[in-house]
């Protein structure tokens, strides 16, 4: 069916639970998005919030303390917050393309078989039982063990064994900044294993989860999310069949499924939402969930969410679905900077917008 940009930039806002309905705890968030961008801790735990009821900060910590929701690298080499039943089939689409890609940085570290066996021993010593352990304590730990961490080799070694299903971000600790991270764990301890999924099922899987928290989306915006194949997603949209639809927007084939499109067509669009006014954190799923972003930002603007070019995505203002500036923290506050004027009834929403970020960030 046709649809305007207007129709498909709702249907990704009522899919990401930012516009409609909330999801009552930031584990049923991670559930729904599959995965939300976790490189910039604070920024995804201000991204699992957002889509919850009322979610304070420390409601977010408590879902990573308690387990609800873990973060690891399920794809593209990105640390993302996902939930723990669904990480191993994930990596089971994802770790061998990834870890191929990785075999020449390896061999430059020095890195080899035996030395990943070696600290995956090591590790699996210290934490069987329940236990945790920080970063730095365990670059402590391999180097007494005769591993050396340095030149990146710790953090190849990190990422190569909870890609390979060892480890996982776990419980949350506090650096001596008072800032919160992550410690690690065992992932057979913090997310027992349900039965594995055929690789069809899988990849079929993972497209329909992905349309759900995030469609309407091209195929290339999913190959692209998860750094997979054309044949891939192609195996996966004939699995499911009927489940999904076609959304054509300005020559575009979008797909989306069948429950969203219906849902969206149940529900016509309130003034509220329409005029709805979000902050967004930096390298929220809303900018960073599709490699076509033209629909929700005008590429005279990129360089100013992405300055220099470097990769660091600024926090964004998101109005009418699209983004109109940009925004800080400041000691628990948003400040915000949009590109240009707003409206009276946009600067008093976006006046909303920092409550509601600062209440969370109180929290």
């Amino acid at each position: 069916m046709r649809a305007s940009r207007d129709d498909l930039l709702r249907m990704r806002r009522l899919a990401q639970a930012i516009d409609g309905p909330r999801e009552p705890d930031p584990a049923a968030v991670a559930r729904r998005m599959l995965a939300v961008q976790g490189q910039d801790f604070a920024a995804g735990c201000w991204a699992l919030a957002l889509r919850s009821e009322g979610a304070r900060q420390s409601d977010v910590l408590a879902a990573l303390d308690t387990g609800t929701v873990i973060r690891s690298w399920p794809m593209r080499g990105t640390l993302h917050f996902v939930p723990p039943e669904d990480l191993r089939w994930m990596l089971s689409v994802t770790t061998d393309r990834l870890l191929a890609g990785l075999g020449r940085r390896q061999e430059q570290l020095g890195l080899t078989a035996a030395d990943f066996a070696h600290a995956a021993d090591v590790v699996t010593g210290v934490l069987s039982g329940g236990r945790s352990i920080g970063r730095a304590n365990l670059m402590e730990v391999w180097e007494r063990a005769g591993i050396a961490t340095t030149g990146q080799r710790g953090y190849h070694l990190i990422y190569y064994l909870a890609q390979t299903g060892l480890l996982c971000w776990g419980p949350v600790v506090f650096a001596g900044n008072g800032n919160p991270s992550q410690a690690l764990v065992l992932l057979d301890e913090w997310a027992p294993a349900p039965p594995p999924l055929d690789p069809d099922e899988a990849i079929s899987r993972y497209l329909f989860r992905y349309l759900a928290g995030h469609g309407p989306a091209t195929v290339r915006d999913f190959v692209w999310w998860i750094k997979g194949t054309v044949g891939g997603a192609k195996t996966a949209r004939a699995v499911l069949g009927d489940a999904l639809t076609m959304l054509e927007v300005d020559g575009v084939e979008y797909l989306v499924t069948a429950e969203l499109a219906d849902r969206a067509a149940a529900t016509p669009a309130t003034r509220a939402e329409r005029e709805a006014v979000q902050l967004l954190p930096a390298f929220d799923e809303y900018l960073l969930g599709y490699q076509d972003r033209s629909p929700i930002l005008d590429e005279g603007h990129f360089e100013l969410i992405v300055p220099g070019g470097n990769g660091v995505f600024q926090p964004i203002i998101v109005a009418g679905g699209r983004v109109v500036g940009t925004w800080r923290r400041d000691n628990g506050r948003a400040v915000p900077q949009p590109f240009g004027e707003l409206s009276a009834a946009r600067r008093t929403r976006l006046d909303r917008a920092a409550t509601a970020y600062a209440r969370y960030a109180a929290g």
